[in-house]
């Protein structure tokens, strides 16, 4: 029994790899439609997305049937309730590449990136892309020197977030409407994607060392929220 109850814990780290390989995917081909506004490219991700809702679905019901079945405790009970935890936030990220698709397809033939922005997103895809590369890497290796490099990679996509926020907040902003939400919609779904990742591999780490260390720095996210309400304000007049 307990060797069954090992092989379902390794099928269950090795689904969890599968959704992120989906994720990386979905991710990678979304942020390239984005930028070159290939509908073609975003419907595969929107079509795709399915596939990894049930992927996720099917781990989670793998998950439940080994709580139910084999009763673990102590460090193998936190294993299968974060896989749960884990598969939950995957397909966030693969909804959040769905998103993104979907801008681009409702923007064309027109370009979903506003003018002026283009190398800022297309920077935040690259690191999105990298983000999730490296997630797939800590989940199949359990690598835990790659949560540090996610997390700087986390912070540069917080930068370039808050710097799309400064650009269509500044005075020579001259995008529509549409624009500007297109802009920070779009900003704000490539920053999130990276905050689930990282969300992920702090998991991991407790997992594999038993210490938590929770986010401290809380001054991107007031400034953000601090954005979010200037704007709220100037579409309100």
């Amino acid at each position: 029994m307990r060797e069954v109850f090992h092989q379902s814990l390794e099928e269950v780290q090795d689904r969890l790899v599968e959704i992120s390989e989906l994720v990386t995917v979905a991710i990678e081909k979304a942020t390239r439609a984005f930028g070159t506004s290939d509908v073609t490219l975003a419907e595969e991700v929107i079509e795709a997305d399915s596939v990894i809702d049930d992927s996720a679905t099917a781990l989670d019901e793998l998950a439940i049937e080994i709580l139910a079945r084999q009763q673990p405790v102590a460090r193998d009970l936190r294993i299968v309730v974060a896989a749960l935890r884990v598969s939950a936030s995957l397909e966030r990220m693969g909804d959040i590449a769905e998103h993104i698709a979907q801008l681009t397809r409702m923007r064309f033939p027109e370009r979903a990136i506003p003018k002026g922005l283009k190398s800022t997103f297309t920077k935040m895809g690259e690191l999105d892309v990298e983000v999730a590369r490296t997630l797939t890497a800590i989940l199949r290796d359990g690598d835990l020197a790659l949560v540090e490099t996610l997390r700087a990679l986390d912070d540069r996509i917080d930068d370039l977030h808050l710097s799309v926020f400064e650009k269509v907040l500044g005075e020579n902003w001259q995008g529509e409407a549409g624009a500007t939400v297109d802009a920070t919609l779009a900003s704000r779904y490539l920053e999130r994607f990276a905050d689930h990742a990282l969300s992920v591999a702090k998991k991991m780490a407790y997992l594999a060392t038993g210490d938590w260390k929770p986010d401290t720095d809380t001054i991107a996210v007031i400034a953000a929220e601090q954005i979010a309400e200037q704007l709220a304000e100037r579409a309100a007049e």
